[in-house]
């Protein structure tokens, strides 16, 4: 066989083909059925990915049902309370609404359960949620908590023990993204600085947590930040540590420059730095005995030239800046699980707020990152545009008002003016008039 056969192409016709041999047949049936078998492979992999992949839970407050899935705290008894609303902007109500903080001055404390705890073994997990702070957020929280199956909700607050704390935190002029991991029963904070939205429009927060051992957070769909875990947060102590039984030596000479022990002071050089004025007379009307002995004033020394020091030089026993050895730590252990829970099953919202009206919605825990990008594009984007065209809109309308009252107020100002100048010319017209009785 010569030519190069096309892929599933079974030659035209036996007879136009009669040049091919049973081996030709049979290598071309083989070749075939190969090629089935591996398209069929394909695909059932994919099937598989798609199948594997899991939603464990997901929030859009849809309905007022939410009340009775969300837990509220009764550690203490003056909890803020959420309200379900879809805010002053927004593109559907229904689909739009979140739960809002509506009380100041307080804090909010409420959970749900996942209808299945899981384990992250071996997987990725994504946590992803907006909030909008739509009362112009001056300080409070707006993150979420993920934690453990058997946490009790009735009694969630800011001491009980999570996985993942994640979202934004402002206050004053501190704006940031928590990313706080819980680890060998310590919480972790991230080592980067990560600025978050203070305006007050909906964004979206997203946690990307991998099994490699690497992580990804975005904004609004762009990633703001990414890393590995062990390199931006504590969690193991340091590879290398300074050799406890180095020591510097003692003729290390870390000088780069020293003293030019051939320079010498000059002999004029010590001038006093102040000196009598020249210029100073005694007043005439001065009393020794009543004022003291008169001393002119004192004056900079133009000659004075400062304290002298010598020129400097070279160090030829210059070594460079000493640097301790390091040694390997034997108190590090790699650990390529840091990433790992053995159990997700709960997620909540405790948080202080002092001007309250943030709006939490759209709540996914999943393992999937695309599913994570469908579920913000049926939500979040579709909620994004509607609401900044509405916003901007209700803004160029204040901007209006505003100028419009301002018009007013200054043509009020000037009528007044005009008003008070008339009064005054006819007071002085009266003044000028004499009366019938003066003629």
């Amino acid at each position: 066989m010569t030519g190069r056969m096309p892929r599933y192409a079974p030659p035209t016709s036996w007879r136009a083909r009669s040049d091919w041999s049973r081996a030709d047949v049979d290598q071309w049936g083989t070749c075939v059925i190969r090629q089935i078998d591996m398209r069929s492979v394909l695909c059932l992999v994919a099937l598989v990915a798609v199948v594997a992949s899991e939603v464990f839970f997901k929030e859009e407050f849809l309905d007022d049902s939410w009340e009775k899935r969300w837990i509220q705290s009764k550690h203490k008894d003056d909890y803020g309370e959420f309200k379900r609303t879809a805010g002053k902007y927004f593109g559907d109500e229904k689909r739009d609404a979140g739960i809002k903080t509506s009380q100041d001055a307080k804090f909010y404390s409420r959970a749900a359960k996942f209808p299945k705890s899981f384990s992250n073994k071996g997987k990725t997990t994504v946590i992803q949620f907006t909030v909008k702070h739509e009362q112009g957020i001056d300080c409070g929280g707006g993150y979420v908590k993920v934690m453990r199956s058997d946490v009790d909700l009735a009694d969630f607050h800011g001491e009980t023990p999570y996985n993942v704390m994640f979202g934004p935190d402002i206050c004053g002029p501190t704006k940031k993204v928590h990313v706080i991991f819980s680890y060998k029963g310590k919480n972790h904070l991230i080592k980067k600085d990560i600025r978050c939205k203070d305006d007050e429009l909906t964004h979206l927060y997203t946690l990307i947590l991998n099994p490699d051992n690497t992580y990804e957070v975005q904004i609004d769909g762009e990633k703001v930040e990414s890393g590995e875990l062990e390199a931006d947060w504590d969690f193991l102590p340091p590879k290398k540590i300074k050799d406890p039984d180095a020591k510097k030596p003692e003729d290390w000479d870390e000088r780069e420059y020293i003293d030019d022990p051939d320079d010498s002071k000059p002999e004029d050089w010590d001038k006093p730095e102040h000196i009598p004025d020249p210029d100073a007379k005694k007043p005439d009307d001065w009393d020794d005995e009543m004022d003291g002995e008169w001393e002119p004033p004192m004056i900079d020394n133009p000659e004075y030239k400062g304290e002298w020091k010598p020129k400097q030089i070279k160090n030829p026993d210059y070594k460079g800046k000493w640097i301790h050895p390091e040694i390997d730590n034997p108190e590090y252990h790699a650990d390529d699980e840091i990433y790992l829970y053995d159990d997700f099953g709960a997620i909540g919202v405790d948080i202080w707020q002092v001007k309250a009206g943030s709006i939490f919605d759209n709540i996914l825990v999943a393992d999937s990152v695309d599913d994570a990008k469908d579920h913000a594009a049926n939500t979040f984007e579709k909620l994004k545009e509607a609401e900044k065209e509405q916003k901007e809109k209700a803004d160029e309308e204040a901007r209006k008002k505003l100028e419009e009252e301002e018009k007013n107020r200054k043509e009020e100002e000037e009528k007044k003016k005009a008003e008070g100048g008339d009064e005054e010319e006819e007071d002085e017209d009266k003044e000028e008039k004499p009366d019938k009785d003066e003629l």
